[in-house]
């Protein structure tokens, strides 16, 4: 195929290049870049280009190829554009590590109410808390279902009394007793 009659099968598709770049990009100047980078390689390509196989589909393909790589290096990159004078979010590390010292520590005394609670309504919640559906717990323990599901209700009762009078003054359970 001459360059003359490659240039002529490619303007012919020109509209429906334009209109499949903006389905994939959804904006107008991406459009036509993408447009420009497919005309670039398809030119380029021509010679590779087989006689006889589909030049609608190759060209779309190779617009098609072009948004996928492009779509997959802009993802891989992920740049931060930093507006600041003295480009501080650049220069401040986006790997911060959040130790979880604090709710180590929180775990650690609910896990002391929960022991200080009566073994009758312990046993219930824990079971609960570890999974068992209330009609389990009810069989494991030889109780009807609904003093289980009283046990653990209670026991739920008395373990928010105690979390609000321990951290009353924290900010997590301000927010949460303004939700509740």
């Amino acid at each position: 195929m001459t360059v003359q009659e490659f240039n002529i099968k490619f303007n012919k598709l020109d509209s429906l290049l334009h209109n499949f770049a903006y389905n994939l990009t959804k904006n107008g100047e991406d459009a036509k870049d993408l447009f420009q980078e497919t005309a670039f390689r398809a030119l380029t390509n021509r010679d590779k280009f087989r006689m006889g196989t589909n030049f609608k589909a190759w060209s779309f393909t190779i617009m098609k190829n072009i948004f996928i790589n492009n779509y997959r290096k802009k993802a891989r990159s992920k740049t931060i554009i930093d507006s600041t004078d003295n480009m501080f979010y650049i220069n401040s590390g986006s790997n911060a590590v959040n130790n979880g010292a604090e709710s180590n520590i929180m775990m650690e005394e609910l896990s002391k109410m929960i022991g200080g609670l009566d073994e009758i309504i312990r046993i219930p919640f824990l079971m609960h808390y570890k999974g068992f559906k209330y009609q389990e717990i009810a069989d494991e323990l030889g109780l009807p279902l609904g003093t289980v599901k009283s046990r653990i209700f209670f026991a739920r009762k008395e373990l928010k009394q105690l979390v609000l009078g321990r951290y009353a003054n924290t900010e997590l359970v301000k927010q949460h007793a303004k939700i509740s």
